[in-house]
C-alpha cells in the first residue's frame, strides 16, 4: 500500500543541506506571460472538456509558446498523484475514482484542435492495479480511429515494474514512448523516492525491444555533479533511448526541493553534443527544455 507524504522529512532535511543563496533567475531562464490568441482558445477548450494538462500543472514555462502553436501535453487519470516527489507541483492524495470517458474527452480535443502530434501523460496511480495503463491503451485507440494522420506521444509512469501494464500499452502502441529518469541514482531518494532508477531503465528496454521510438528526459541543477549526468546518457544510450530532454529544474513552492544552480547554456550545449556522439538521435537541451517541448518536430524528423 503507498503512503503520502512519508518523505517530506527528508526532502526539508536535503532541502536545508544543498540550499544555496543564488540570486535573481539570469536572462536566460526569463520568459514572457502567456498571452496570445491560440493560447486563449485552447485554454476555453480545456476547460469546457474538464481536461488536464501538465503544462499548467507543473506551470511550465513554455506554454505560452506551445499553446500559441497549439501544442499541449494532456493529463490524464485525473490531476491527484499518489507520489511525492520533491520536484513536481502536481497534487499528492487519494485520486478520485477513475474517470473512464476521459480517453473520448482528451481524443475529442486532439480532433478539434487538429493536432499532428499529440502527447500523453499520467499522474501515477500506484492504487490501481494496471497503474492507469488501460486508459492510454484505451486513449490511443480512440485517436487513431478518428485521428489517424495525428502521431501519439505517451509520457508513461513506471507503474511500478508490472509487465502487464506494458503489455496492455502494447496492445494498441503509441509512435514515441517516454519515460523520464528525471535525476541522478544518487538523489532518487529526495527526488523520486518512490522510483527506481534500474526500474525507469529496464522499462525503456523492455519497449526499445518492441521496436518503439524511446524518449526520456532529465532536469539539472537540482544538486547532481556534471559526471554523473554524463553516467545518466551513457545508461540510457545503452538502454535504447532514441530521444534525450534536459532542462533547468526550478522550484515550483518554497515546500520543494531547492535549486542548487543555474546551469548554463554553454553547459546545456555540451550535453546536446556529447549526446549525439553517444548515439542518441535527437538532443534537446537548454535552460526552459521540458519533456514535450518540440515534441512535434521530434516526431516529424523521425518518421
Amino acid at each position: 500500500m503507498f503512503k503520502i507524504n512519508q518523505h517530506q522529512k527528508a526532502f526539508k532535511e536535503e532541502s536545508e543541506k544543498i540550499q544555496v543563496p543564488l540570486g535573481k533567475r539570469p536572462d536566460w531562464l526569463k520568459v514572457k506571460l502567456p498571452t496570445g490568441e491560440n493560447y486563449s482558445s485552447l485554454k476555453h477548450l480545456i476547460k469546457n472538456q474538464k481536461l488536464n494538462t501538465v503544462c499548467e500543472e507543473a506551470r511550465c514555462p513554455n506554454i505560452a509558446e506551445c499553446w500559441n502553436n497549439k501544442s499541449a501535453t494532456f493529463m490524464i487519470l485525473g490531476d491527484t498523484c499518489t507520489r511525492s516527489c520533491g520536484f513536481c507541483n502536481i497534487k499528492v492524495g487519494m485520486p478520485k475514482e477513475l474517470d473512464l470517458d476521459e480517453p473520448r474527452r482528451v481524443m475529442e480535443s486532439i480532433k478539434s484542435l487538429n493536432l499532428r502530434h499529440a502527447v500523453i501523460t499520467s499522474v501515477n496511480r500506484d492504487e490501481l492495479e494496471d497503474g492507469g495503463s488501460s486508459i492510454f491503451a484505451e486513449l490511443i485507440r480512440l485517436t487513431r480511429l478518428e485521428v489517424p494522420d495525428c502521431t501519439i506521444e505517451i509520457l508513461i509512469p513506471d507503474f511500478r515494474g508490472y509487465v502487464p501494464a506494458f503489455e496492455k500499452i502494447m496492445l494498441n502502441p503509441p509512435d514515441i514512448l517516454n519515460h523520464n529518469l528525471e535525476t541522478v541514482p544518487r538523489l532518487y531518494h529526495v527526488v523520486r523516492p518512490q522510483a527506481k532508477y534500474d526500474r525507469s531503465l529496464k522499462l525503456i528496454r523492455w519497449f526499445k525491444d518492441k521496436y518503439l521510438r524511446t524518449k526520456s528526459g532529465i532536469m539539472v541543477g537540482i544538486g547532481e555533479k556534471t559526471g554523473e549526468v554524463l553516467k545518466i546518457m551513457h545508461d540510457l544510450v545503452e538502454h535504447g533511448c532514441d530521444i534525450l530532454t534536459i532542462g533547468q529544474y526550478l522550484q515550483p513552492t518554497k515546500n520543494h526541493l531547492p535549486v542548487d544552480r543555474f546551469v548554463t547554456p554553454d553547459e546545456f550545449a555540451m550535453y546536446r553534443d556529447e549526446g549525439l556522439k553517444m548515439g542518441f538521435k535527437i538532443v534537446e537541451s537548454s535552460p526552459l527544455v521540458r519533456s514535450s517541448y518540440h515534441a512535434d518536430k521530434h516526431a516529424r524528423a523521425l518518421f
